[in-house]
């Protein structure tokens, strides 16, 4: 049975700030006891690089490496040699832009939305320019949720790539995409998932979604900074061209230019990658099948209910989000800008983000362009959420001047 008091005494962040609230878990998360054991045992125990010596704690460094793959695949449901590490989901992302890219000409569409963070907006914007490509936006609702019933419209022969967030960052709206994928496999399009938001939330079985490309952050799931994660189906993997090159990701290259690439997902390796942080990833993807993700997500609905709750009782808030099920809650003082209140707040030790949150064509859909993010996750408790609420009811014009005079 999941019991947040208990869970929270695996965290030293939190045992060691315990007048910290920490509503900032869509920037990053919290690293149990777990994944900090485990990166100190590297370096302490068998500190070495991979795939590069016959001597003890080389092979240590292998197998703790490979087995993080291993974890990685039963978590998602998938094969280990779909399993691919890069230094954080934007990688991932560009990589699977570029790497597309090659197979994209001018006059071919990708989809995406409003709603989506700079790591998918951008890479598109940039083969727009390159090679001459439309990007067309997906219909939403005001909270970010997708159309679904207007989705199909949004196919053609033109249509080659659909590339979506499953959880959005400043929203948190939870997107279909198992519908998506039946929808654009229909079209014979490809579907990009980026579930940065979604990974440590919610389970993930990209087998039963049939997406075809899906990518997350170590960090955003308890694990260490610098390591990103992509899934692929092996033969897309196999035939997309990697962006880097390097030690590692090549089996045989010669004086007159041949180069032979290894197969997925070694391929996608270049040189010596983020060894720790790969076999922290191990550590805090294990911890989280213990405690269930399934319990995580019922829990964290429970919360935000009870967050939406109080906040809709405020008249000095405006909520944008205020029936999504689960993640964010993106909100303003009315009157106060968004980073004022951030300021504010960060006097009375509550961290949240504001700004745009790299969601910067959001305003199309929400008509503001900053805002205020709390992003909860299972390690907060409802009693974080009253003292949160208390400090905003407070919230004032004068109180926010009063913290830069």
């Amino acid at each position: 049975m999941f019991d947040v008091n208990s869970v929270r005494r695996d965290f030293p962040m939190i045992v060691n700030n315990p007048d910290l609230i920490y509503f900032d878990n869509g920037a990053t998360t919290y690293k149990p006891q777990a994944v900090i054991d485990a990166i100190t045992s590297f370096y302490h125990d068998y500190t070495s690089n991979i795939e590069r010596g016959e001597y003890p704690t080389a092979i240590m460094a292998d197998k703790a490496y490979m087995n993080t793959r291993k974890v990685i695949a039963r978590m998602i449901n998938c094969q280990d040699r779909q399993i691919c590490f890069m230094g954080n989901i934007t990688a991932c992302l560009n990589q699977i832009a570029y790497g597309l890219g090659r197979d994209l000409h001018e006059g071919d569409t990708v989809l995406i939305s409003y709603a989506e963070h700079a790591s998918n907006v951008l890479p598109w914007f940039r083969l727009k320019r390159d090679k001459g490509i439309n990007i067309r936006y997906v219909p939403l609702d005001m909270q970010g949720n997708l159309k679904l019933d207007e989705l199909e419209e949004c196919f053609d022969d033109s249509v080659k790539v659909i590339s979506l967030a499953y959880v959005t960052n400043v929203l948190g709206s939870h997107q279909p995409i198992r519908e998506v994928c039946k929808i654009a496999h229909r079209h014979d399009a490809l579907v990009v998932v980026d579930a940065a938001q979604a990974i440590g939330h919610i389970k993930i079985d990209v087998e039963d979604l049939d997406v075809d490309l899906l990518c997350f952050s170590s960090h955003k799931m308890c694990g260490p900074d610098g390591v990103g994660v992509l899934y692929g189906k092996y033969d897309l993997l196999q035939q997309m061209e990697p962006i880097l090159l390097g030690g590692g990701m090549n089996a045989r290259f010669e004086a007159d230019g041949t180069i032979i690439l290894k197969d997925a997902p070694e391929r996608f390796e270049a040189g010596t990658p983020d060894i720790e942080g790969v076999i922290g990833l191990a550590a805090a993807a294990e911890y989280l099948m213990n405690i269930g993700l399934d319990d995580i997500h019922e829990y964290e609905k429970e919360l935000r209910s009870y967050f939406i709750d109080k906040m809709k009782k405020l008249d000095n808030v405006e909520i944008y989000n205020p029936d999504i099920e689960a993640g964010p809650v993106a909100f303003n003082v009315k009157g106060i800008f968004a980073q004022d209140v951030a300021t504010y707040l960060s006097t009375k030790n509550i961290a949240v983000r504001s700004g745009n949150h790299c969601a910067k064509i959001l305003h199309n859909l929400i008509g503001v362009d900053q805002s205020v993010r709390a992003s909860l996750y299972f390690y907060n408790t409802k009693e974080e959420i009253d003292r949160f609420v208390d400090e905003i009811s407070k919230t004032t014009l004068e109180a926010t001047i009063d913290v830069f005079l």
